[in-house]
């Protein structure tokens, strides 16, 4: 449900669900086996409840949804789990800017799930310390995770990997390292990141983000009517969507297309300026 129409429909739903069935089963008595299998289901409730609430953009009450889910993580002994709860941490500190906070939360997201860490959940942790990097401008370290990204992204294997990582879907470390790439001023790579990412299948959500970073990648590269005709598509896919984050992305593609002055451009701003129009 959040990949298809957004953490601003989904948030309500997963809090009563936590609030109605889960909170009472804490109330009963059972097996050290038992226990720690509820501490990890519910662990899973309470992230998605975290990444509904980044996505409706409270962002206190997401980062409080993530500690509670990292209690529950170590209560249930799931050092991987830990490690994806960590990684949740890591990008919010990126959207915050709060690039060193977010260098520390990956690496003790790699510590925290030591040899029990996934390929794809290690590909995520050192892409998002190459966008952390890259945000600070510093360019040898965000290479030298994007090596590692890599490395780690070719090691996937979807039936190995636990439920958590399905995030990580074909094309999404493509599309990190053209962000990456993107904050390096390195626009060749990260335009030819970026348009793999965009071939590759994925869900609504997802397939939205990607042409956003593409967007904006050909935009930096002055290819005003490109970037335009990407937006437009965007604008298609977004229609029954409630989410803040892409409300974010969609004004800034916005503004910027507006800047251009080319008709292309203009015209697809005006389409944006619609879509904002409708209130969540």
């Amino acid at each position: 449900m959040y990949r298809q129409v957004g953490g601003v429909a989904t948030w309500a739903r997963v809090v009563g669900f936590l609030n109605e069935h889960t909170t009472p089963l804490f109330r009963g008595s059972y097996s050290d086996q038992v226990g720690r299998s509820l501490f990890r289901a519910t662990g899973g409730l309470a992230a998605v409840a975290g990444i509904c609430a980044y996505d409706s953009d409270a962002q206190g009450l997401a980062q409080r949804y993530f500690h509670q889910a990292l209690r529950m993580a170590k209560a249930s002994g799931d050092h991987g789990f830990g490690g994806y709860v960590i990684a949740l941490l890591v990008n919010q500190a990126i959207f915050l800017d709060h690039h060193r906070q977010a260098i520390a939360f990956a690496e003790a997201g790699l510590r925290t799930a030591g040899p029990h860490i996934s390929p794809a959940l290690r590909a995520d942790l050192f892409v998002m310390r190459a966008n952390a990097y890259a945000g600070m401008a510093a360019t040898s370290d965000a290479r030298r995770c994007i090596v590692l990204a890599e490395q780690a992204a070719s090691d996937i294997r979807r039936e190995n990997e636990p439920p958590e990582t399905g995030y990580m879907q074909p094309g999404l470390v493509q599309a990190q390292l053209a962000e990456a790439l993107n904050s390096l001023g390195e626009l060749a790579p990260a335009r030819e990141y970026a348009a793999e990412a965009v071939r590759t299948p994925a869900h609504a959500r997802g397939r939205i983000h990607r042409m956003a970073t593409l967007t904006t990648v050909d935009l930096n590269r002055g290819e005003a009517e490109q970037a335009a005709t990407t937006a437009m598509r965007m604008v298609d896919l977004a229609t029954g969507m409630e989410s803040h984050r892409l409300r974010d992305r969609f004004e800034n593609l916005r503004n910027r297309l507006l800047r251009t002055g080319n008709a292309v451009a203009i015209e697809a701003a005006v389409r944006i300026d619609q879509m904002l129009s409708i209130p969540l």
